[in-house]
């Protein structure tokens, strides 16, 4: 009966799996096709986990030959040969991790080197994390729009009143990144890429959107009390739905940028600011 249980288990295993798409994509979220980065991203993780499968599969099997043709026969009560080294596998356990590191890390250079080539954006949105929420600067555009944590209870800010950052499809934008307090991190989920916020320091994400539609971020950094609540959208239009977006932030008045003279640390490093 133990030697029938395998075969079910992997029976299970297979009919509890996922489908061919999620499969494609190594089970990433998203379709994979969000951005021009997404899908370099899913092959450099679907490769890394085939060549590690690969690996794992022949040091398994190596393990298991070795345990049913070295065990101890029945009746044998001497001990096995002793042998203090054997240069050809220690030369092989050498070299094989070491030609797999150089790879990993020669594909990994290559992939972070495309995403983090400045483009020749579009648009620059400056976006400026903060206990709990967050503050978009359409830097191109002179305008703005300040965000509102995401609460439950009587007066909750539900996900359809989440800040949202506006982008226009198959268009290159710059998103530079800071923070007004202390460390977060700006990661649109099915964009595959996080990158962390600093308080007096700008980071940058350079990309262009290629999906219409609305995709869930967070902040992918522990910042405090209410760090899950740091929520917020990107939504992914038509450049006619994108300067209505943008004439209805003017005419509400949100007309200029929100500076950093709004930070909660005036003295934080690099800013060279004084408290009054």
């Amino acid at each position: 009966m133990k030697w029938a249980a395998i075969p079910a288990a992997a029976s299970l295993l297979l009919l509890t799996g996922c489908s061919a798409e999620q499969l494609s994509k190594g089970y990433e979220p998203g379709s994979g096709k969000t951005t021009n980065h997404t899908a370099s991203i899913v092959g450099l993780w679907n490769t890394s986990w085939i060549v590690l499968l690969i690996v794992g599969a022949i040091a398994w099997g190596l393990l298991a030959w070795a345990m049913v043709a070295y065990r101890r026969r029945k009746g044998d009560t001497s001990l096995p040969v002793q042998l203090r080294y054997n240069m050809p596998i220690e030369t092989l356990f050498t070299v094989v991790p070491f030609i797999i590191t150089v790879g990993f890390f020669a594909f990994t250079a290559k992939t972070m080197t495309a995403i983090e080539t400045p483009n020749n954006a579009h648009e620059i949105v400056q976006v400026i994390g903060k206990q709990w929420s967050w503050d978009f600067n359409y830097t191109t555009e002179n305008t703005y729009d300040s965000g509102v944590q995401y609460q439950d209870g009587a007066n909750a800010k539900t996900e359809a009143t989440l800040p949202t950052l506006w982008l226009v499809k198959d268009k290159p934008v710059e998103i530079d990144l800071t923070s007004r307090d202390v460390i977060h991190s700006f990661w649109v989920i099915d964009f595959l890429y996080k990158k962390d916020m600093f308080p007096g320091r700008t980071n940058k994400i350079f990309f262009t959107p290629t999906e219409f539609g609305t995709f869930a971020g967070k902040c992918a950094e522990l910042c405090g009390e209410f760090h899950s609540a740091m929520l917020f959208n990107v939504k992914v239009v038509d450049q006619a739905q994108y300067d209505t977006h943008i004439a209805a932030l003017k005419a509400a008045g949100n007309v200029g940028q929100l500076g950093l003279d709004l930070n909660r640390n005036l003295n934080a490093p690099g800013r060279g600011l004084q408290n009054n």
